[in-house]
């Protein structure tokens, strides 16, 4: 594996940083949040200097019932490609449910899912890794995700989990120690035990970010500084093998430049402290996956799994009763980050949105979440509330309302709006007038 050293998530507000930070090796970007044509122009002086750039997908859900989708895996492919990546990253979550299989409506969860762990689930999982392993030019590596809840009649521990993924797939570990955590405070798991079960030489990198404690729940927000317990458990990684890189995300209330590179010189201490141990070798080869058992097939799995994630997520995000065995209160709890979260990534998909409600926005938008599921993408989703809204009479100021319907109507009228120079003027002059 090649060594990738110190990194750290790159985020267009803190693009400058990151150029100017000392002793950045390598960046990771989002890989949906990139378009291949028209890469940032931070990213292309970045790579000029020889940083690695690694794309890093959020949208595949390789632990979802259905087989990968071939446009985001060709579109993942693609990233990797024009930024000369040396391998992808994905998750072992699902972010979907529903659709053909259930014969229900598709459902978006907006955000990652942990997957039951169990033999039905593995045998999925396994396949839709080799399907994506097929599909990408460059290795894929899989992390880890935090979790706020467990699915009831798991089989397996997580590290006994990921490590028959990569010895029957082959696929490469990358292991979130902040995660672990998370999962030690929301789910009771010893992140020691899960280190020792891993297959520590299927590592491509590690990582490391911060998060913070509500009412007895671990948030993994990547928006707080990274907490010493989460060091700790990067401290005894590296006592236990030399990781070929460690990167440090942060994706929201971004610190100054002094704060953010104390931060990565605080995994780089963490790493030497484990190093100096002496009990982690330079390094290991990777094995080579195990060949496919022979089995008849995945689609009863599928279909199972189908049918418990479309229960969970359509309890999650349109209020239907919870399934049997899961914790109701945890669910609560997830089912508020999940609303949350589209409220935050809605804002930032459609800024005007916030700009045209003012303080209304937030509430606005979480009230119409707990009755609308997400079946269409975050710009859709905006484009369904401002709908929804405007056509209820809301807000009740008019001029507001007038200026929501507009900013509709330029998205998604039937007619497609001018894009002459002068029509454009005209309807912005418009829109400045009714802010007054």
């Amino acid at each position: 594996m090649e060594r990738l050293g110190t990194g750290i998530g790159w985020r267009p507000e803190i693009a400058g940083v990151v150029e100017r930070m000392p002793g950045i090796d390598w960046v990771e970007v989002v890989a949906e949040n990139v378009c291949p044509g028209h890469l940032p122009e931070s990213l292309l002086r970045l790579r000029g200097r020889g940083v690695t750039v690694v794309p890093h997908g959020v949208s595949l859900g390789l632990g979802g019932a259905e087989r990968p989708d071939p446009a985001r895996l060709a579109a993942l492919a693609e990233r990797a490609q024009v930024l000369g990546s040396p391998l992808v990253t994905e998750h072992i979550a699902f972010v979907r449910a529903g659709g053909p299989m259930t014969a229900s409506p598709r459902l978006e969860a907006g955000h990652l899912l942990p997957v039951p762990r169990t033999r039905d689930a593995l045998d999925v999982l396994c396949e839709n890794v080799r399907i994506a392993q097929d599909a990408l030019p460059v290795p894929l590596a899989v992390e880890n995700i935090a979790a706020l809840f467990s699915w009831p009649g798991e089989e397996m521990t997580e590290g006994q989990f990921l490590y028959e993924l990569a010895d029957r797939t082959g696929v490469r570990l990358l292991i979130d120690v902040a995660n672990l955590y998370t999962n030690h405070v929301n789910r009771g798991e010893d992140p020691g035990l899960a280190l020792a079960e891993l297959p520590l030489e299927a590592i491509a990198y590690v990582h490391v970010a911060g998060g913070f404690e509500r009412d007895g729940v671990w948030h993994d927000s990547h928006a707080h500084p990274v907490p010493q317990p989460v060091l700790d458990i990067l401290t005894d990684l590296a006592s236990r093998v030399a990781p070929p890189g460690v990167l440090l995300e942060r994706d929201e209330n971004f610190p100054g430049p002094a704060e953010l590179t104390g931060e990565v010189e605080a995994i780089r201490t963490a790493v030497e402290k484990g190093r100096a141990s002496g009990r982690a070798p330079a390094g290991s080869a990777r094995p080579s996956p195990r060949a496919a058992e022979p089995s008849a097939g995945t689609e009863p799995a599928r279909r199972g799994i189908a049918l418990a994630q479309t229960a969970l997520l359509s309890a999650l995000v349109a209020g239907t009763p919870v399934p049997e065995g899961f914790d109701r209160m945890r669910l609560k709890v997830q089912a508020r980050a999940l609303a949350g979260k589209r409220a935050d990534v809605v804002a930032k998909v459609a800024p005007e949105l916030p700009e045209i409600l003012g303080a209304a926005y937030r509430p606005a938008y979480l009230a119409y979440a707990q009755g609308h599921p997400m079946t269409g993408g975050y710009r859709r989703d905006a484009l369904d509330f401002a709908e929804q809204l405007w056509r209820a009479g809301r807000p009740e100021d008019a001029r507001v309302r007038r200026e929501l319907r507009e900013w509709w109507l330029e998205r998604s009228g039937p007619v497609p709006r001018s894009q002459r120079p002068a029509v454009r003027l005209a309807r912005a002059t418009r829109r400045a007038l009714l802010r007054r």
